[in-house]
């Protein structure tokens, strides 16, 4: 591909946001995309890129002009094959590196889900190792028909960490976890579907179209019921007894007190639409 050419790619997957040119954002009124732009190599995710995709997706959660945040791999070879194998000698050589290495995976998994912004993985090719767990951690994962996903850790005689299996364990339950982790099998989209690994399949040509559709729906709704919604799902995921604290059980009752509350409540009268600001 020429210079030209990769550069009209680029501009319309979006600017970079690292100097190399690896993570691509584009914004369309509401909605934030994230590209991993790296197709030669699957969209491998290299060790710098783990803590700047963190770094980038704490500075869209803080921006009130984004509403939900799409995650995409360039190319139409793979969504990610996960953590790039030549960082493995420098950063995952032995224990004490790959401690250093696992902050930073866990760094990018707990923002993605405890940020209040809603993020979609929008699932074209290959979602592997910890592309397919980047996947799990988001909100809602849309593939294209034709999508492989799955952990095959086992092939390299490695195990996946605490977090990483408390987001597959939650999604898809014990069982189908162990079937993906033994099995080192990548699924098909019938069975990734089937499982509850992905919450909707579509015809590769309709991808876009209706994972941005979703995007758009979810954005033009209340973002301070989005981010309370997820922050009470992690709340019930960290104590399944409902032991909470005062103030962790009084969280879903704040929302009377906001102006977006009395917005909607109006607009629900006056047969309108509501125009939410997050306050």
């Amino acid at each position: 591909m020429t210079d030209a050419a990769t550069a009209t790619l680029d501009s319309v997957l979006g600017e970079p946001f690292d100097q190399a040119g690896y993570i691509l954002l584009r914004r369309d009124n509401a909605v934030a995309t994230v590209t991993i732009n790296r197709p030669a190599q699957r969209n491998a995710i290299s060790f710098a890129m783990w803590m700047q995709l963190t770094e980038l997706l704490r500075e869209l959660d803080a921006d009130r002009d984004v509403r939900c945040v799409v995650i995409a791999g360039a190319g139409g070879e793979a969504f990610s094959a996960g953590a790039d194998i030549s960082d493995f000698d420098e950063y995952r050589s032995d224990s004490t590196k790959g401690r250093v290495y696992n902050r930073a995976v866990d760094g990018l998994l707990e923002t993605v889900a405890v940020i209040g912004t809603p993020v979609i993985s929008m699932i074209r090719g290959f979602a592997a190792g910890g592309g397919c767990e980047l996947a799990v951690a988001t909100d809602l994962r849309i593939a294209a028909e034709g999508s492989r996903l799955g952990i095959p850790v086992a092939r390299l005689g490695i195990t996946i960490g605490h977090r990483e299996m408390y987001g597959l364990v939650n999604l898809v339950g014990k069982g189908n976890a162990l079937y993906i982790l033994l099995s080192g099998r990548l699924l098909d989209t019938d069975e990734a579907l089937r499982i509850g690994l992905v919450n909707q399949v579509v015809p590769s040509e309709n991808l876009e179209e209706v994972t941005y559709k979703l995007a758009s729906d979810i954005a033009n709704l209340a973002p301070l019921s989005h981010a309370v919604n997820k922050k009470t799902l992690n709340q019930v995921l960290a104590k399944p007894s409902l032991d909470l604290t005062p103030e962790e059980a009084d969280l879903p009752l704040t929302q009377f007190d906001t102006r977006d509350y009395h917005e909607g409540f109006r607009a629900f009268l006056e047969k309108r639409r509501p125009e939410f600001i997050g306050e």
